[in-house]
């Protein structure tokens, strides 16, 4: 296996209506490059924007009705 087959060390799976799941081997940034404690190797993402605790997913996509399916889009 080449370098550009190698298998990814982290996946990201988008969940219909719900968060983005982050498994594997990954690290959480800010925009400016500090870190930010992702404290498992598997966390929930908001995609809605109406989470309490951003980037985390707190289920506040429920509460709001947030649509989104699990393809790329546009």
């Amino acid at each position: 296996m080449t370098r550009d087959e190698a298998a990814p060390t982290a996946t990201i799976t988008p969940y219909p209506d719900g968060p983005l799941l982050v498994r594997g081997d990954f690290a959480l940034v800010t925009p400016e490059g500090r870190p930010i404690d992702a404290r498992r190797g598997v966390v929930a993402l908001c995609r809605c924007g109406r989470s309490a605790i951003r980037p985390f997913c707190d289920g506040s996509h429920k509460a709001v009705n947030f649509q989104a399916g699990t393809d790329r889009e546009g």
